[in-house]
């Protein structure tokens, strides 16, 4: 019996002791939950988090403290970021997202660029090389030769021969003063050896006059020597060339001005290519260029001329023209050819075109500023070249910028700014340093202008502090619109040590008692009154008072002190 009446008591010291260890094992789970003392498993480079290591210490790419990875899977960061002082729109993003959506960074550097700019040309003839043979006098066509269009034809070689009333009776007065026996003359018939000048200008005369008609000097040269009139007058090739116009046939007959053949010369050819106009500010006369035929690969060496770049009003481009040797004729009128021209720019601070988000009317790149936030910054660009877009205004060498995934941080930025009230340009009061959106400001008033700028302000308490003595603040803000200054104002207060002044519940900034009261810039809550600098301060605090009560109460609570010190809003 006594065996039997144990079993109960060893059951229940049994069910003790489970339920003392597991109250026991909870205390310990919220305990180590409760104070933040997780077990740490290793830390993380927080821009690369592939990089690992067992100790903190500084990231060997980035220099930014390691961040720890604890237990649990969640990572936290070792260092504070003073979010205050950056502009609307900065987002913050955790080491393990930015790897997610591709975030890459890279240093802002000032160095002298070289690009290759590339386009596209085509073959033309060179204009001075290239030669008409027109008709100086009606007649009919009587043979042609083989020469086709496009056909390579010599120098002095005969393309076709026509006759004409008008040449029998040059002929003969060319060879009656031949003959005469006052003048001697050379076979040529071009130097008159008689001593009579009139002889000689009248022989000239004639001579001019069968050019005139369309001989050539070799026909007049043999017709000097035979002294036998011809009826059939010699179209010679006046160079060696491509025919690239032909306009004769047997028997045809022809008009005066008729344009027979047209021959192009091709040992040297013209590329015209289009470049847009800020493009060819860079070409200048006498730079060779690399010119590649597509089909081949062959690659030749061209020279920019001196002729000025002309405007193509259907392409809206400036035509640049290039002088080009044409070896073994390879390059024919209206082909098309690869143009590359070597452009050497000064020392500029460049980033990749990927970083810079262009809307039309604002360029935007976001800075890093470390411990995963990004701050977004309003920049002017100069040129573009390849993949590579010059920073004329907002950035500094040194500065680490976002140049992958920029788009995913712009879609979280303007949401940011949006939340924040700001829906365009924004700038910062220069009075309390809080940023303020453009067009509302701009709307209610609360703008002002000095030394031919405009500032903007968050409330009419600032604007009128500002009109009363602008050099103060702009002496502390450095006077520019739009700047990226974050020391604040710390002497704001010391213009009025008569008055009462509260702390903004939102923003910290501090708020004079009688201007927030004449605003209308007042709430009540739970017995207390609070002091607000701008209408979205008092808006935001009546949705969720409780939030920034307890933010408050951490920090020393909504007191009301002497104005003996400025604010630090920013």
């Amino acid at each position: 019996m006594k065996k039997y009446s144990l079993i109960p008591l060893v059951l229940f010291l049994l069910a003790l002791s489970f339920l003392g260890g597991y109250w026991v094992n909870h205390k310990s789970a919220e305990k180590t939950g409760g104070s933040g003392d997780r077990k740490i498993l290793y830390y993380i480079d927080p821009m690369h988090p592939a990089y690992k290591s067992d100790k903190p210490g500084i990231a060997p790419d980035c220099g930014m403290k390691l961040e720890p990875v604890y237990e649990d899977g969640s990572a936290g960061n070792t260092g504070e970021a003073d979010v205050s002082s950056m502009p609307p729109g900065t987002v913050s993003i955790s080491p393990q997202k930015q790897q997610l959506i591709g975030v890459r960074v890279a240093i802002v550097e000032k160095a002298s660029q070289s690009h290759t700019l590339r386009t596209v040309g085509r073959i033309a003839p060179d204009e001075k090389r290239v030669y008409r043979l027109v008709a100086g006098i009606d007649g009919w066509i009587r043979e042609t030769y083989n020469n086709d269009t496009g056909t390579l034809v010599k120098k002095d070689e005969r393309l076709a021969s026509f006759y004409s009333p008008q040449f029998r009776a040059a002929q003969l007065a060319y060879l009656a003063i031949l003959g005469s026996g006052e003048d001697r003359f050379h076979a040529g018939g071009r130097q008159a050896l008689a001593p009579s000048q009139q002889a000689s200008v009248s022989l000239q005369t004639y001579i001019d006059a069968l050019e005139s008609l369309g001989m050539s000097e070799q026909q007049m040269k043999e017709l000097a020597s035979t002294r036998q009139i011809t009826d059939k007058v010699f179209i010679m090739a006046p160079a060696t060339g491509f025919i690239i116009a032909r306009n004769v046939s047997p028997g045809q007959r022809f008009d005066k001005g008729t344009e027979w053949y047209r021959i192009a010369d091709l040992s040297r050819v013209w590329v015209l290519a289009d470049l847009f106009r800020n493009e060819a500010e860079y070409v200048k006369p006498g730079m060779k260029v690399k010119v590649t035929i597509p089909q081949t690969r062959k690659t030749l060496h061209a020279v920019v001329s001196t002729v000025l770049p002309q405007f193509d009003p259907n392409s809206r481009t400036l035509k640049v023209r290039l002088e080009l040797e044409n070896p073994g004729y390879t390059l024919r009128p209206d082909m098309f050819v690869d143009v590359e021209f070597p452009v050497i720019l000064p020392a500029a601070l460049t980033v990749p075109a990927d970083a810079v988000l262009d809307s039309g009317i604002r360029k935007t790149v976001f800075i890093d500023r470390g411990n995963g936030y990004f701050e977004p910054c309003k920049v002017e660009t100069g040129w573009r070249f390849g993949n590579r877009i010059e920073i004329t205004k907002g950035l500094m060498p040194g500065e680490r910028i976002v140049v992958s995934g920029t788009f995913l941080i712009d879609s979280e930025s303007r949401m940011k700014a949006a939340a924040a009230g700001i829906y365009g340009e924004s700038s910062k009061d220069p009075v309390c340093g809080m940023y303020v959106d453009e067009g509302k400001a701009k709307a209610s008033g609360k703008t002002g202008s000095y030394s031919k700028k405009i500032y903007y302000f968050c409330s009419d308490d600032c604007k009128q502090k500002f009109d009363k003595n602008p050099g103060l603040y702009l002496k502390k803000t450095g006077g520019s619109k739009g700047s990226r200054d974050t020391t604040g104002m710390k002497n704001t207060r010391a213009l009025n040590t008569a008055t009462m002044v509260h702390n903004d519940p939102i923003c910290n900034m501090d708020v004079d008692e009688k201007s927030a009261r004449a605003g209308g810039r007042i709430s009540e809550y739970q017995g207390k009154t609070y002091y607000f600098c701008a209408d979205s301060c008092k808006q935001q605090f009546d949705k969720e008072p409780e939030r920034y009560i307890d933010k408050k109460v951490e920090g020393g609570g909504n007191k009301a002190h002497p104005a003996t010190s400025a604010p630090t809003h920013d």
